[in-house]
């Protein structure tokens, strides 16, 4: 497969519905396969934090979440067909075995108390399909972490949904890339959306990628964060230079 370097980190090449056959193909492959999905505020994290580059490169693929990805593919003269959101991709997936009706089983985990319970009524409610066939909450202390990674090789779930934040949910699942899933996706805030405790942006500004305005707009605290997104641009700009 393709794929395109972006400030040291590789990206699937591919267009979406080709991703959708790539995560059903997995859940016939008894084998845990991670799926990562970062944007530009990713891939700077990385470049600090070295347990996170490790995670993102040890995946089983990286998939472009950012309209910024898409355009700094471009810009390299390199380019990424299209975003693949962790958010869209998941939806999308379950969508797809629903009409198919495909049987498969979850493990949801992350999102405060409470809130993969309410993740786990909503989404079983939409898509028959799907089974969650256990869940836990993503605060948890050092002693209690042992109980859920046995109760969760005990379950054996097709798909690991880990939504404790970026970086957390990558390094957590490459950490332990070993539990007998089949599918391990890191969705970061998902499961807050799957609970309809957050609500997703409008259409047209998923549509033009402003995404992360609207968080901003909602979540005013997330501000500092979203700084990483004109270092980004600097970097790219920068390395393209360096290469000329």
């Amino acid at each position: 497969m393709k794929t395109v370097k972006i400030l040291s980190v590789p990206f699937d090449s591919l267009e979406f519905e080709e991703a959708m056959d790539l995560l059903e193909s997995y859940l016939d492959v008894e084998k845990n396969h991670i799926i990562v999905t970062p944007n530009p505020e990713g891939v700077m994290q990385a470049h600090r934090n070295p347990d996170f580059m490790e995670a993102l490169l040890g995946a089983e693929h990286r998939f472009a979440d950012g309209t910024g990805i898409v355009l700094a593919s471009r810009y390299i003269r390199n380019p990424i067909p299209v975003r693949v959101r962790g958010t869209d991709s998941i939806f999308a997936l379950l969508a797809r075995l629903n009409e198919k009706g495909r049987k498969v089983t979850a493990y949801f985990f992350g999102g405060k108390p409470g809130i993969a319970e309410k993740a786990k009524a909503e989404m079983e409610g939409r898509f028959p399909v799907l089974t969650v066939v256990g869940y836990h909450h993503g605060y948890f202390t050092p002693e209690e972490e042992p109980g859920i990674i046995d109760e969760i090789g005990s379950l054996k779930p097709d798909i690991l949904m880990v939504c404790r934040g970026m970086p957390h949910s990558e390094i957590w699942a490459y950490k332990h890339r070993d539990i007998p899933a089949r599918l391990t996706m890191c969705l970061g805030g998902t499961i807050d959306i799957m609970a309809g405790n957050v609500k997703r942006a409008p259409a047209w500004m998923r549509k033009i990628g402003l995404e992360w305005l609207y968080r901003v707009f909602r979540q005013p605290s997330r501000f500092k964060r979203m700084l990483d997104i004109p270092r980004f641009v600097w970097a790219v700009l920068r390395c393209k230079r360096e290469k000329n």
